[in-house]
């Protein structure tokens, strides 16, 4: 779960070319206490702002109680780690709610296993249900894809009483294999009865076979369960070769399964996950990205200053991970998941409607009383605006790129609603009057959109009226207008010439 996972991941990424066929690249904003306890108990959430390295040993007890123990360990920043990836996840719902694109990607996210109070599985926030709470917001239905190796238990147990979101995850499940959850007969409650979907798998599954159980599944609950929005976590721990994992699968088919859940034409939010063999993480979700943005990559790795990473596997995008561990899954027991699996989905009924009642209520409305910052108050002019600074694709100053993003086109002035500031030439008749009030003696003047002009001569401010551009009119009319402009902005009309727009007027003010 180290971070280093996302900078080979980028690398490669930028390596391609990748980044210039996203359409845009942001820097979201870390993700706020108060959303963050949207889900989370308050009192966990104080507790991971306050422990650091430093003080742990005085927070023995708080941190058994958190189970920040062995594979929640306490280390230095890690407060700001979890708001960073969270507020990556909350981002991207944020703009799959306002429609501004159809697919958002976060690989530092994807972090299911962590609960309400407490840490689980290296996952010490679960930015994947306060993603879907974002979207509950917007979306009356959400399904949930997991392909992690490990049950996606703390998602499931977040949403198990409830039909607005359906969870569906494909795991290795044995009893003891962590978290030792997520067998076939585990249904949901309540309202949610029916609504979680357990695939429970064993060692050794090759590609022809998970697939085989994934599309079927999914496309039977997509056909049942109607999502208006897909989360699908990418654990790429179900890879073969992984370090704590065991299947078979190879980088390939698990972007297949990606691949097919975009087809849906459905707004989609892509996750990362587990995934502890650092370089075939990063060339599966490297891969997984090209997928998304429908683009062919060649299997020859680009040139980086990661390249002894893959040295063994002599720079290639898909090494062989299959045939490592023997296959004890079968035909039969995968065909017994799969009735399992549409007996629970007929109970559905059709999909599940959404009343009017109230929905999560606006995070904002939570600091109406507290001092926003500038970020927060850019985030409320629009949900599409969710504080992020944007990085699209850059273009190097010795590219040829002719568009509004051209690095090297010249400024071209134009006047806008905006107060803009231009310098006030002197009279082409220097030193001599004209019929207007003033000399040439002012230094600046301000035009504003309205057709005033602020002038300032030895600090005193005046105001004078801009003549616009004018059309045919009747002499009283013209005699009208004559009255209304202090300076003499008509000479060249009543000349025969064309009348000048504002930016090109001679200014005398006295």
């Amino acid at each position: 779960m180290k971070p280093h996972r996302l900078t080979l991941t980028n690398a490669l990424v930028m390596g391609y070319g990748l980044d210039k066929q996203i359409h845009h690249i942001y820097n979201p904003r870390p993700a706020t206490q108060e959303e963050l306890e949207m889900y989370h108990d308050h009192d966990y959430i104080d507790f991971l702002s306050r422990v650091t390295p430093g003080n742990q040993n005085d927070m023995r007890h708080l941190i058994d109680t958190f189970n920040c123990v062995e594979d929640c360990p306490i280390f230095s920043d890690m407060y700001d780690f979890c708001r960073m990836y969270a507020g990556a996840s909350l981002a991207g719902a944020r703009k799959l709610c306002a429609g501004a694109c159809d697919t958002a990607i976060n690989w530092s996210g994807g972090l299911h296993h962590a609960k309400r109070g407490e840490a689980s599985g290296f996952c010490y926030v679960n930015d994947i249900v306060l993603a879907i709470l974002e979207l509950l917001r917007y979306h009356p239905r959400v399904l949930y894809i997991d392909i992690d190796i490990h049950h996606g238990d703390g998602v499931e147990l977040a949403f198990y009483h409830s039909n607005r979101v359906m969870t569906a995850s494909f795991h290795k499940y044995t009893g003891e294999f962590f978290p030792g959850t997520g067998k076939l007969d585990d249904n949901g409650a309540n309202l949610g009865k029916h609504f979680c979907l357990n695939i429970p798998l064993q060692d050794g599954i090759d590609d022809e076979m998970y697939l085989t159980v994934f599309k079927t599944v999914i496309d039977d609950t997509v056909t049942a369960f109607r999502p208006t929005a897909i989360v699908l976590q990418c654990g790429a721990d179900s890879l073969g070769c992984d370090r704590l994992g065991a299947f078979n699968l190879s980088i390939a088919a698990h972007g297949e399964c990606v691949n097919f859940v975009r087809k849906f034409n459905v707004p989609l939010l892509v996750v990362g996950g587990g995934g502890y063999t650092i370089k075939n993480v990063s060339r599966c979700w490297t891969y997984e990205t090209a997928v998304l943005v429908g683009a062919e990559i060649p299997d020859e790795l680009p040139a980086t200053v990661y390249d002894p990473f893959f040295r063994d596997s002599q720079w290639k995008l898909h090494p062989p991970l299959t045939g490592r561990v023997e296959n004890q899954n079968s035909p039969a027991s995968l065909q017994k998941i799969t009735i399992g699996i549409r007996s629970k989905l007929r109970y559905l009924q059709g999909a599940p409607s959404v009343a009017m009642q109230d929905i999560p209520p606006d995070l904002e409305g939570l600091l109406a009383s507290e001092e926003k910052t500038q970020e927060e108050k850019d985030e409320e002019r629009g949900t599409a605006l969710a504080g992020e600074r944007r990085s699209d694709r850059t273009t190097a100053r010795n590219e040829y790129f002719d568009g509004e993003n051209d690095v090297d086109q010249e400024p071209c002035p134009s006047i806008s609603d905006r107060r803009t500031s231009i310098p006030a030439r002197r009279s082409r008749g220097a030193g001599k009057r004209t019929r207007g009030r003033g000399r040439s003696r002012a230094s600046a003047i301000t035009v504003k959109g309205d057709g005033e002009v602020d002038g300032d001569e030895n600090g005193v401010a005046s105001t004078v009226k801009v003549a616009k551009p004018r059309s045919r009119k009747t002499q009283k009319e013209k005699e009208k207008d004559l009255t209304d402009v202090d300076f003499d902005a008509g000479a060249e009309a009543e000349s025969g010439q064309e009348p000048m727009t504002p930016i090109d007027l001679d200014v005398d003010v006295s």
